[in-house]
């Protein structure tokens, strides 16, 4: 792997937050070098020169220089912004170049499944990390899974990846990508009793209040003229008990 050189400058006031918030206005990003049983080192880094690093390889060797010297390192932890994303801090780990170190490589899948292009099974990337172990020099820069031969219902694990010299330091039964089947959807069935449940029915307002209003008639309305006259009238003259006996009376 190359070794790639950045310059750092010191930076004395470490920790102090109205400094720290300068620095990074005029783009520079806090950090610090520490490992291998030396002092550690507060120091800035251009910002423009370590994006362009990560986004070259996250896992480069890098060469820092600085007033104090240089020291070989890698990117052991990022700081970033909660909203705008912007680096804030970094880590770097001293290392040698000669013993093996732990890092975290990216996994790349290669291939179409076959039990998704053909059987209509769904991919699923579980692990997008493993962790390894190798030299500084022999960094991987990514770790690439062929999925071709992957059937539905069948997975990949840590213990199926070969790399050669390079070490995986994941539990060997952990599943790296698997594809399953596409899970069926089920139909709403209506809920019991709502399909036997009736219409309502909603009676006429105006027949309602016709039927009131008859019933108020019938109860309480006044009789009719003629009614009244054969209820409460005296009976006309010459009519009655009376003049039929004086009828009678007569024709004897």
């Amino acid at each position: 792997m190359q070794q790639t050189k950045i310059s750092a400058e010191t930076r004395n006031k470490a920790g102090v937050r109205g400094e720290l918030s300068a620095l990074r206005a005029s783009g520079r990003v806090p950090a610090v070098i520490y490992g291998m049983d030396k002092k550690p080192v507060n120091v800035t880094v251009d910002e423009k020169a370590i994006t362009a690093v990560i986004k070259a390889d996250p896992n480069a060797v890098l060469t820092v220089q600085h007033p104090g010297g240089e020291d070989v390192v890698i990117i052991k932890a990022i700081q970033r912004h909660p909203v705008t994303d912007k680096y804030t801090h970094f880590d770097f780990q001293r290392i040698s170049l000669t013993e093996r170190i732990k890092v975290k490589v990216h996994v790349k899948l290669v291939g179409e499944s076959y039990g998704a292009k053909t059987q209509g099974g769904l991919v699923e990337h579980t692990m997008r990390e493993v962790n390894v172990s190798c030299l500084p020099t022999e960094i991987p820069h990514e770790v690439t899974v062929d999925i071709t031969d992957l059937h539905i219902n069948h997975s990949l694990r840590i213990k199926d990846i070969k790399l050669g010299k390079f070490e995986l330091l994941d539990a060997p039964e952990q599943i790296v990508v698997s594809v399953t089947a596409p899970k069926e959807e089920k139909a709403e069935t209506p809920a019991a009793g709502a399909a036997a449940a009736e219409p309502e029915v909603v009676a006429a307002k105006g027949k309602k209040e016709e039927g009131a209003e008859g019933a108020a008639s019938a109860a309480g309305a006044k009789p009719a003229a003629g009614a009244a006259s054969a209820a409460g009238a005296k009976p006309a003259a010459g009519t009655g008990p009376a003049a039929d006996k004086k009828a009678e009376a007569h024709k004897k």
